[in-house]
């Protein structure tokens, strides 16, 4: 016998702003320690559990296979840092990896720095936010979260003799950065309530004196974190929010020195710094939306002082540069598709590494050695597994040092068949869908497919390869991934046409692209599913709201569904931050066209679909009780 559907109480909470009252009966969900609100949440989880129990077999079923298809014993392709080759395991049997680090050859003995299994045995939760070892390679710092919050206590092992020392700092952002001391590190903090990346601090090993605070970001719309360039020559503070950048700097020989402020922020204007000899590189969007690089003498740093490196090309976002000592690398984005084009410092050649795939995933990867004359990089498709490559720039091959295993005997790539669609939406813009099936798998109305988006803060969801999706294919599912407007998979200008008082086109650029599936006889309403998380969660939440029987079933991961009650409280986290990306409420007109996607503040009486909603009570991004109150909301009708 089934139980019964968990009964929740409504208390009437009016919430009022520019002549509008809203009610929310479930407001009182928020009170995150209170026994009532405990019990709620255990009850509809046991509801939840009872419900789907006739699906335990076969989500035990799916487990396993998804398992049984990634390595255990598994190991990273080996990288080159300051004298060392350093390495990350898995062993099987172990859910956490072991990092280690041979001296100059790969051949010298392996010396563990780092065994996280040993570390996590006593908590339920455990998180690695970062490794850095000292410039001297004697000291091994490393940052860690055991409450799922994303909050970092930072901590110190002499690599001479595996000891700690007795420093550890609390509630950190997890990053960590060396000065040349070997003894000074600089670290980020967090707001308590808001957690705001807003103070970093300075740290003196084996010190009893208080760290000092060396910048405070002030702005509540900005947060702020710490690096060192890639030369090791400067670390860098980079204050930023959706929209504007601002850098300091200092010599990471000379800790103690004040940071100078590399140039002052102006609205709008976003950039980056990289160090090269007697100059600093920038990327800057200055009079360029899909970016250009400038460069300036290490001396005079203000904008008056850049002149054009690489010019702003309409068709190019550009997205990274690497710097070596003999080439340089840019990453850029044309068509929706990333390219790697190498240049030469000494003779001006320039060309881009070839890939042959109609959609694809390529981004460099870690790179440290200067001195190198080789890039690594990874690359992958929809079908086609991760693999790590390294090109040479002299000899202009590529040489690919592993490719991602997929423990299962009946996989091979030629079996999938990937695709880039394109798509009308409501505005006559096209927007790309990249899709992949099993060969065996038909385009016809009673064949299943799985749309995914994300869409938000210009982050490009590029087609990448999934060995857990492997599960849905081979069962005769479609997956395709909409690149629609909010993210950067065309440009700049892709993402500014779907934030803020355009964010709309966001959703019905989605629609539009399961409509076009329908009717390319792809699928059909009856067997069309959707998935968004977060930010892509929003995403769902509007268009069960705007289109509820376009869609057979709706995944949600931890979804942002309340956004007018969540962006006029700057007490949640990182709420202050996110008012260039949705605008502030507290403006009318920001208010009112925000209000009119909410997809709290939009359910109503009509035939929802089936929908998997999922939160994370300790998560800071999206809190839980937006996921329950929408439930609630829909529970009603």
């Amino acid at each position: 016998m089934q139980s019964k559907k968990p009964q929740i109480k409504k208390i009437e909470k009016k919430l009022s702003i520019h002549d509008d009252v809203r009610i929310d009966n479930y407001y009182w969900l928020n009170k995150r320690d209170n026994k009532e609100v405990i019990d709620h949440l255990n009850a509809e989880n046991s509801y939840s559990k009872e419900v789907l129990k006739n699906t335990n077999d076969l989500k035990d079923n799916l487990f396993e296979e998804m398992k049984s298809r990634i390595k255990e014993d598994d190991s990273s392709v080996p990288y080159f840092y300051n004298d060392y080759w350093y390495i990350k395991k898995f062993q099987k049997g172990k859910e956490y990896p072991i990092y280690t680090r041979k001296f100059k050859k790969l051949s010298n003995k392996e010396e563990i720095i780092l065994d996280v299994n040993l570390l996590a045995k006593d908590h339920e939760y455990f998180s690695i936010g970062s490794l850095s070892i000292s410039p001297n390679n004697k000291i091994l710092a490393y940052s860690c979260d055991v409450k799922s919050r994303r909050f970092y206590t930072i901590h110190f092992i002499n690599l001479l003799d595996n000891k700690s020392y007795g420093n550890k700092i609390s509630n950190t952002s997890g990053s960590i950065t060396w000065a040349k001391d070997n003894k000074t590190i600089f670290y980020v903090k967090k707001d308590p309530q808001t957690l705001r990346l807003n103070k970093i601090y300075k740290h003196n090993l084996g010190s009893n004196n208080k760290d000092i605070l060396v910048f405070e970001e002030k702005d509540e719309e900005f947060s702020c974190v710490i690096g060192k360039t890639k030369s090791e020559k400067y670390i860098v503070i980079n204050s930023h929010s959706t929209l504007t950048t601002e850098c300091r700097f200092i010599d990471s020989s000379r800790p103690d020195s004040d940071f100078k402020i590399f140039n002052p922020r102006e609205k709008g204007h976003e950039y980056s710094i990289e160090h090269y000899n007697d100059h600093f590189f920038i990327i800057t969007n200055k009079d360029a939306k899909n970016f250009k690089i400038m460069k300036c003498p290490i001396s005079e740093t203000t904008f008056n002082n850049w002149e054009v490196f690489i010019d702003h090309r309409p068709d190019f976002l550009i997205e990274d540069l690497e710097i070596f000592n003999d080439y340089y690398v840019i990453a850029e984005r044309n068509m929706g598709l990333l390219k790697l084009n190498v240049n030469s410092w000494e003779n001006n050649e320039s060309y881009t590494i070839p890939f042959d795939n109609e959609t694809y995933t390529a981004y460099m990867g870690i790179n440290l050695d200067f001195n190198s004359n080789k890039l690594r990089y990874h690359f992958s498709s929809l079908n086609t597994p991760s693999s790590v490559i390294e090109y040479d720039f002299i000899s202009k091959k590529n040489n690919i040092l592993k490719v991602q295993e997929v423990i299962d005997d009946n996989f091979n790539s030629e079996n999938y068949i990937t695709e880039r669609v394109w798509a009308k939406s409501h505005d006559n813009v096209e927007i790309p869908i990249s899709i992949v099936r099993h060969k065996n798998t038909i385009k016809s109305s009673e064949t299943p497919l799985l749309l995914y988006a994300y869409g938000s803060y210009g982050h490009t969801v590029d087609p990448y390869f999934s060995s857990v999706r492997l599960s849905l294919l081979d069962r005769g599912f479609i997956f395709a991934i909409a690149h629609i407007r909010g993210g950067e998979y065309l440009g700049r200008e892709w993402y500014e046409n779907g934030k803020l008082l355009k964010k709309k086109n966001t959703f019905f650029d989605f629609i539009e692209c399961g409509k076009f599936l329908i009717n390319k006889n792809y699928t059909s309403k009856k067997h069309l599913y959707a998935m968004g998380g977060s930010a892509g969660g929003l995403l769902m939440g509007v268009i069960v709201n705007l289109e509820p029987t376009l869609f057979k079933g709706i995944i949600a991961a931890v979804p942002f569904v309340d956004v007018v009650t969540t962006m006029l409280d700057d007490s949640i986290p990182l709420t202050t931050l996110e008012y260039n990306e949705w605008g502030n409420p507290n403006n009318k007109d920001y208010y009112s066209y925000i209000k009119s996607y909410s997809p709290y503040d939009n359910i109503s009486e009509k035939n929802y679909p089936y929908i998997l909603a999922t939160a994370g009570y300790h998560d800071s991004q999206v809190q839980y009780w937006e996921t329950r109150k929408m439930g609630c909301q829909i529970e009603r009708f």
